[in-house]
């Protein structure tokens, strides 16, 4: 009867049998106790275990959705686990140290503060969960909420915390949270980048300026690849190098950055590169140079058309063969351009729904500036860079045919042709 009634009486009497002193029996009863709940509630954890990992885990395989995977995944089923050893202290602790009032309080403390620390991981294990769900949502690729999502795990674990002080020093929380007021200047400091981050996360996810994926170019910051990651404080971006480089969230609001995502949505690539044309070699088209282009059909059909909308009436024949005030003449460079845009117009890689143009840039000491403007179809990056080289390189070997030269800057060849001479 004794140990149904009192387990503690009994391990006592047992401790006084075998010799041990009353004061010694009661101290050794009460360890026996302590032992058997913390064995029971390693029983507890293990048993709880089992349940979750051999009957939730069967349930869940067996279930259409996978939602609830993503649950298990995420571990919120297993972390729920660590309640039960936490429970089985806490009703057990009476028991146990029913002779020790004043390490009772400290053993309910702890474990409250244990429940409380678990609560708080099984709670951010499942907002991590409904964040993996919402990824897989087709609204995730142009709405990113991961910042949002720590926001509110930060939440989760400030509350916690403030919770833990109250239960520690026996204080009301909102007395916890009216003595953190008083500190606010130094909160706001020492969480000024966590605040920053929060607004300009909030900022780029409302505008859709960023997401996982695209594409972006900081030049100040030598950025220049594919979003891999977007945090509270930070955007991590994976250079076309490989190379890993982290840019603070606030900055991308605060400085301004590239955004190729438009490019890769349209399909289409531009092309702007740049020739420059030695001034020396452009000229009025002498009969030489206008018969051998006038071999091609195109460039024939241009040259005839380009002299019958000048007024010729009224005016000296000999006067027409002087290139002075005569807007009939037509230059090799004229022409080249004509050519250069028939030449992309009838390429298969390049879209003639977009602008096509050769125009003159701002002279700069270095030549005629002339520049290809147009659009590819092909935004991939090689098939994009091989289709830029290949009209550059034909463009650049053909000036030769209108009598252009390319102007660049003299080489040791040319320097020692020169002294030669």
């Amino acid at each position: 009867m004794p140990l149904m009634n009192d387990p503690a009486i009994w391990f006592k009497d047992l401790f006084v049998h075998a010799g041990f002193s009353y004061s010694l029996s009661s101290f050794l009863s009460t360890i026996a106790l302590v032992l058997i709940v913390i064995l029971l509630s390693w029983f507890s954890n293990l048993i709880a275990k089992a349940i979750i990992l051999k009957i939730v885990t069967r349930i869940v395989k067996k279930t259409i959705t996978t939602w609830d995977d993503i649950f298990l995944e995420q571990k919120v089923f297993t972390r729920l686990s660590h309640f039960a050893p936490a429970l089985v202290i806490w009703f057990m602790a009476a028991w146990a140290l029913k002779a020790y009032p004043g390490w009772l309080i400290v053993v309910h403390k702890l474990t409250y503060i244990y429940m409380l620390f678990i609560g708080m991981v099984v709670i951010n294990s499942f907002i991590e969960a409904w964040h993996e769900i919402y990824k897989a949502l087709p609204i995730a690729r142009h709405r990113h909420i991961k910042g949002y999502v720590q926001l509110v795990k930060i939440f989760i674990v400030v509350i916690t915390i403030l919770v833990i002080i109250s239960v520690i020093f026996k204080k009301d929380i909102s007395t916890v949270i009216a003595g953190l007021g008083a500190m606010a200047a130094v909160l706001i400091l020492v969480f000024k980048d966590t605040l920053l981050g929060l607004v300009a996360s909030i900022q780029l996810s409302a505008d859709k300026m960023l997401k996982v994926g695209d594409w972006i170019s900081i030049p100040r910051r030598d950025v220049d690849g594919i979003v891999s990651d977007i945090t509270l404080n930070t955007v991590k971006v994976q250079n076309f190098d490989k190379t890993i480089i982290t840019v603070p969230a606030y900055s991308l609001v605060n400085d301004s950055f590239q955004n190729w995502n438009g490019i890769e949505e349209a399909g289409i690539r531009q092309i702007k590169r740049s020739i420059f044309i030695d001034m020396k070699s452009i000229r009025f088209l002498d009969k030489e140079l206008k018969d051998r282009l006038c071999r091609v059909p195109e460039l024939k059909e241009f040259i005839v058309s380009k002299e019958k909308k000048s007024d010729l009436s009224g005016k000296d024949l000999n006067y027409l063969e002087t290139p002075f005030f005569n807007s009939s003449q037509i230059t090799n460079l004229g022409i080249f351009r004509f050519y250069a845009e028939s030449y992309l117009k009838q390429h298969p890689y390049v879209d003639t729904n977009q602008t096509i143009i050769m125009r003159h840039r701002p002279f700069e000491g270095e030549g005629l500036h002339l520049q290809l403007y147009l659009f590819t179809k092909n935004n991939q990056f090689i098939p994009y860079e091989n289709l830029q080289s290949e009209i550059v390189e034909h463009l650049l070997a053909i000036m030769n045919e209108f009598g252009l030269k390319v102007f660049q800057q003299p080489t040791g060849d040319d320097l020692q042709t020169l002294s030669k001479k």
